[in-house]
């Protein structure tokens, strides 16, 4: 060693630095520290974890959620490279959890080993989700219901289906407070209650898109909170006398509903195999619904006429196809009846 040689002014070694060495540095520096205690505030009924104010869903469980709660409560120093942590998770009661741990890293070039244990405290609390829902809170009431008839099955069912993507949908992109409470029948519908005005639209604005019809939207002061006004709003779904595919009498042709529009209909004509306009006025009778056709076989097949085997009767009916497709004995095609007369679809 010479004079122009840098060394540890404490304990004597060659130092590549001015000041103390990297074996004193490391001796002197408390490398990691670990928080003896953890929080975990979840909600008991959806698993819901809180931070700090905010509820997330993450849908993970207890196992899962462990390791990262204990290995929040690790703590390196800046100059630690390389870190690393090992657990190992021990359940004491169903409200408290030990985890051990094993960090090591590389510190001032030098490997460090250490170990630590802290403890997982798991907290119950309900979230604002579920605290809205069980209090019977909501915003809005999407009231399905249809011009001069009842909803049929098909769009009771829709709606309802409807309601649920939505939810799922604002639920996959955080809006934890859009939720669909309640959905229940009605005599004159359909009823679906919800947490949030947000969701209430996006229903009314899907089922008037997928079934048609419109919405009008009425709002009720219920009270104020901070100086602002709090409605609730009735969202009146009104769904079109018609649907489609309803099968349709008019003119004495027969034809299925394919297009709604404000004052008229698009039909296609099954006697001419052609899609007419159809104003509301025009129609006869609403002889069903495609969607509940029955099975037939054809017996014979003559130009546009078919021979067709009424299923409960065994009898043949003559009936007029002009759907452009060829159809022979032996096939089946689907029928409604209109009173004693059968209709063949297209």
């Amino acid at each position: 060693m010479s004079i122009r040689d840098r060394f540890c002014p404490k304990c004597g070694r060659p130092s590549q630095k001015d000041g103390i060495c990297e074996h004193c540095r490391q001796e002197n520096t408390n490398w990691f520290s670990c928080d003896p205690k953890v929080r975990c505030v979840h909600c008991p009924t959806c698993d819901a974890l809180k931070q700090g104010n905010t509820w997330t869903d993450t849908g993970r469980e207890r196992p899962d959620i462990s390791p990262d709660l204990a290995r929040s409560a690790v703590h390196f120093h800046p100059d630690v490279k390389k870190p690393r942590i090992d657990i190992r998770i021990e359940d004491m009661t169903s409200n408290r959890s030990r985890a051990f741990i094993t960090v090591e890293g590389t510190l001032y070039d030098n490997l460090v080993r250490g170990s630590c244990e802290t403890e997982i405290a798991w907290q119950k609390e309900q979230c604002d989700r579920c605290s809205r829902i069980s209090g019977n809170y909501y915003e809005g009431v999407v009231q399905v219901r249809a011009q001069n008839r009842q909803p049929g099955s098909y769009e009771i069912q829709m709606a309802t289906a409807i309601a649920c993507d939505v939810e799922e949908s604002l639920q996959n992109g955080g809006e934890r407070l859009s939720f669909v409470s309640d959905v229940h029948e009605t005599r004159d519908g359909l009823d679906i209650v919800v947490g949030s005005q947000h969701i209430g639209l996006l229903i009314a604005q899907k089922i008037t898109t997928e079934l048609g019809g419109r919405f009008t939207t009425h709002p009720k002061l219920i009270g104020e909170r901070n100086g602002r006004q709090l409605f609730r709003i009735t969202y009146s779904v009104r769904l079109p006398k018609f649907q489609r595919r309803d099968v349709i009498r008019f003119g004495g042709h027969y034809g299925e509903v394919i297009q709604i529009d404000p004052r008229n209909l698009r039909v296609f004509d099954f006697d001419e195999g052609s899609i007419k306009v159809v104003r509301e006025r025009e129609v006869e009778k609403i002889v069903g619904s495609a969607r509940n056709a029955d099975d037939a076989i054809v017996a014979f097949s003559s130009g546009n006429i078919l021979g067709v085997i009424d299923p409960l009767t065994f009898s043949t009916h003559e009936c007029v196809y002009a759907n452009g497709h060829e159809v022979s004995a032996g096939q089946h095609v689907r029928i409604l009846r209109d009173e004693d007369q059968i209709v063949v679809l297209r």
